[in-house]
């Protein structure tokens, strides 16, 4: 009997969340900064064995919206909890819980949906007994139906939540084809590959307020190459520049990493041409947020 269905990762910004996906589907398809609002769309990776199929739903972090595209972010994390065979609530090692956990606590206290807490980052405990005690906070909140500890990072106990979540599967359809591990196209991955490299250079806010946009992926007919145009697009002119850097370093540094990733992604060598736009207070613009792909599908 072959058994599959979809399940949600939720939980607040940098508790791991992409850093879990992509280890249980064994490569990246979403990106991962210690950075809020790394993940701004829901993103699907699939997992797929013999007996199954595990359809994962990626979320933005639930956190309190400051624009438009954090309220759009918001709209899609919690859409992403509904009519799905399982929830995975990601947390970490803070021995405390914070107003943003709160508040995703008492919206997964009206789910329908069997809901298993996994506290991510177990390699920086000390010992057994503080992560008892993280087990125990949580389990006072909401009555869990599997609890698994993991470091995501590590890759440990990564195959006992596989095999907890195949649990809640339901005898069903293969939804995806063997190859396939993500719903999202190449010039959406090859986008937010750039964007990572954005968050990974930049400091402070300016990379909040960054969306990059493909322009042209093409393939030379004369060479293996791949030309990719894309456009960094930042909400003022003071963040271009810091963009840019002093004699367009920061630029090439972002587009000399990225670039090896797209390789990578793609299999062939890549021509990557970056350019960077002001549009601003882009955020706060429906029109911009829907043509940079971040649209409300329901």
């Amino acid at each position: 009997m072959f058994k599959s269905g979809f399940v949600s990762i939720v939980g607040r910004a940098n508790v791991g969340k992409s850093t879990l996906m992509n280890n249980v589907v064994g490569e990246k398809i979403a990106i991962m900064s210690d950075k809020p609002q790394t993940t701004r769309n829901t993103i699907q990776a699939v997992y797929t064995d013999e007996q199954s199929q595990i359809v994962f739903i990626d979320t933005p972090g639930m956190q309190k919206p400051k624009n438009k595209l954090g309220e759009y972010m918001q709209k899609v994390a919690t859409e992403a909890t509904k009519d799905v065979e399982a929830i995975i609530y990601v947390v970490d090692d803070s021995k405390f819980i914070g107003t943003g956990d709160r508040k995703i606590i008492e919206q997964l206290k009206n789910s329908k949906s069997p809901i298993i807490l996994v506290i991510n980052k177990i390699d920086k405990l000390k010992d057994k007994e503080e992560l008892f005690e993280l087990i125990k906070m949580y389990d006072n909140e909401v009555g869990f139906s599997d609890i698994v500890p993991i470091s995501a990072l590590k890759s440990k106990n990564i195959d006992t939540l596989v095999k907890v979540i195949k649990n809640y599967l339901k005898e069903g359809p293969k939804y995806f084809p063997d190859y396939m591990i993500t719903d999202q196209p190449e010039r959406v991955l090859i986008s937010e590959l750039i964007r990572e490299k954005v968050l990974m250079y930049l400091n402070d806010e300016i990379p909040h307020g960054v969306a990059v946009e493909i322009e042209r992926i093409k393939s030379r007919e004369d060479k293996d190459i791949i030309d990719v145009s894309a456009v960094i697009y930042c909400e003022r002119d003071s963040h271009k520049g810091i963009i840019i850097g002093k004699n367009g370093r920061k630029l090439k540094g972002i587009g000399k990493s990225a670039r090896e990733e797209i390789e990578f992604l793609l299999g062939s060598k890549v021509n990557l041409q970056l350019w960077v736009k002001v549009k601003e207070n882009w955020r706060n613009s429906q029109n911009y947020i829907s043509s940079f792909g971040y649209r409300d599908e329901n």
